[in-house]
């Protein structure tokens, strides 16, 4: 069965192959792939399907393959919320190793940390000492006592170790793992099967002097918050992080002499960046020299082309993101006039002094990472390179409208050299939160309160649109009332549009803006929308609001 769906899975990914193709043919693979980031092969991952990308993941390193685990094995329902394994996702990766052999998979496996292997792992079996389960006869016998755990009379004996699927998707390559790890990696498999033999345990007694995690749990909190950990000092921020700075970046005051000290989510993370590992580098040069031991070591000039060509394959596929726009390269003429001040801004940093034109690149590197973990876009989580756009665009607000008293002595190009990207973007997005968002959720109730009557069915939508809306409105929350918007589609389809993305936590100008205060025939494009980085757009936004009860009415 594992086998047929592998198959059918790499069927509906052969519009792909072409790509991995590419990337296979190229030349010294090995050599290549353990020096790409883990977050460029989860992107090709991503693309191309981890089931058709077996023979790179055979070349990934313990560390990349540890990271790789950390980027696709944790999911949230939407952005914003806690991220959660995926035991079903592991059950993939495990049936993509086991394609290059039980033993090979065996290795892998043994290089990862034990105790993420027994969290993982204990998602999908339970694991007992055969005598634990020996009843007397007359009970029953000790086949009806083990029945009782098995799930569909599946179960297997490993190593002395009795083993029972919770989840049966993945369970021919469990086993085949399980089997090679006692063969070849004994101590780390007794310890595996000692740490998922606990969490197989039946719980607590109920007494009320406690309030303890069962040991499942426990282990996969810790499991989490170490995932957390090392996410932080590779630069990246928890939901709940980002929420907190978007949150306070909405109270920014600018009516101080002086802006404020920097945020406490921001110092934290500065303070977690680690710089890069100099014995990891080593380590995988000596990886690489093994893989591609028999044949002469490259040059750096060899080494440099290969991995060179690889990212450029990437590039060229739209895999990989060109430059960031904040480093003044390949912006279109609109892009560079719609975010001249901060364009012009960051051009000023950069000729003047590198190290803060650095420092800036981390600050957007963090603010965009801050937008990919809190906010969504119609309904989806942001992509790198929209992220990016979205920081730049809410920097570029900020700076057309900084207070005057914080303005530099020798004007705004200065900007950036006395001010963080952190505090200007903090000063964007209250203007965007306010001028935006806010105002058009009071604005949208006001109308609501007087449309004419509808009939029964629209207007009892309508009206727990208005309650909602009000609500969240008062709350200072807007977006969680954008589920009972729907109810505007009867209305006017494009104006339902707008709203929902002028509503958004991040919000944007939708395409149908103009073409709803137009009459006829209008067609509305679901990823039609921009980013607001100037006061004309809001202008347009309250010209739009200003229209509403015309629209509504028609």
């Amino acid at each position: 069965m594992a086998k047929s769906v592998r198959r059918a899975r790499r069927r509906a990914a052969e519009a792909e192959r072409p790509l991995l193709a590419r990337i296979l043919d190229t030349p010294h693979l090995a050599h290549v792939v353990p020096r790409l980031q883990p977050e460029l092969l989860h992107r090709v991952i991503q693309r191309c399907g981890l089931e058709d990308c077996g023979e790179l993941v055979a070349l990934t390193t313990p560390a990349q393959l540890a990271s790789l685990f950390d980027l696709d094995l944790w999911k949230s329902e939407r952005p914003g919320l806690e991220e959660q394994f995926d035991p079903e996702r592991f059950g993939v990766w495990l049936d993509v190793l086991i394609e290059s052999g039980g033993a090979f998979a065996a290795a892998k496996i043994a290089e990862a940390d034990v105790n993420f292997v027994i969290g993982a792992l204990g998602q999908h079996i339970r694991v007992f000492d055969p005598a634990a389960l020996s009843v007397p006869d007359e009970v029953g016998g000790e086949e009806e006592a083990i029945g009782r755990v098995a799930d569909g009379g599946l179960l297997s004996e490993v190593g002395g170790y009795l083993i029972v699927p919770r989840r049966t998707g993945s369970w021919d390559a469990i086993i085949e793992v399980l089997l090679a790890l006692d063969a070849d990696f004994p101590e780390y498999f007794h310890r595996v099967m000692q740490g998922c033999r606990g969490m197989s345990n039946d719980g607590r007694e109920i007494d009320g002097l406690d309030d303890l995690l069962e040991e499942p749990e426990q282990i996969m909190f810790d499991l989490a918050f170490d995932r957390e950990q090392r996410r932080e000092k590779q630069g990246y921020v928890t939901p709940e992080q980002a929420r907190a700075f978007l949150q306070m970046a909405r109270r920014t005051g600018m009516e101080q002499d002086s802006p404020l000290p920097g945020d406490t989510v921001a110092l934290a993370y500065f303070r977690a960046m680690e710089p890069p590992d100099v014995v990891d580098a080593e380590r995988t040069e000596r990886r690489s020299r093994l893989l591609t031991s028999g044949q002469p070591p490259l040059t750096r000039e060899e080494s440099a082309a290969a991995v060179g060509a690889v990212v450029d394959m990437l590039l060229d596929a739209g895999v990989l993101p060109h430059r960031p726009r904040a480093l003044l390269e390949g912006a279109s003429g609109h892009d560079t006039a719609r975010l001249a001040h901060i364009q012009h801004c960051l051009q000023s940093v950069c000729e003047r002094d590198f190290d803060t034109y650095s420092k800036r690149s981390q600050e957007l590197a963090f603010l965009a990472n801050v937008i990919v973990a809190a906010c969504s876009i119609q309904g989806r989580p942001f992509e790198s390179r929209e992220a990016s756009d979205a920081v730049l665009a809410v920097c570029n607000l900020a700076l057309e409208n900084w207070p005057p008293h914080w303005m530099p002595a020798k004007g705004r190009e200065d900007t950036l050299m006395e001010h963080d990207l952190v505090r200007v973007f903090q000063v964007g997005w209250r203007i965007l939160y306010r001028d935006v968002g806010l105002h058009a959720a009071e604005r949208l109730v006001d109308v609501l309160s007087h449309l004419p009557p509808r009939d029964d069915e629209v207007q009892i939508g309508l009206d727990e649109l208005r309650v909602s809306m009000t609500k969240c409105w008062k709350e200072g929350a807007p977006w969680r009332a954008q589920e009972n918007l729907e109810v505007l589609a009867i209305l006017d389809t494009p104006a339902w549009a707008v709203l929902l993305g002028l509503t958004n936590e991040c919000p944007v100008i939708h395409a149908a803006m103009d073409g709803s205060r137009r009459t006829g025939t209008r067609s509305v494009g679901a990823s039609d929308f921009e980013f607001i980085s100037e006061n004309r757009q809001i202008e347009s936004i309250h010209a739009f609001l200003s229209a509403l009860p015309e629209i509504f009415r028609r």
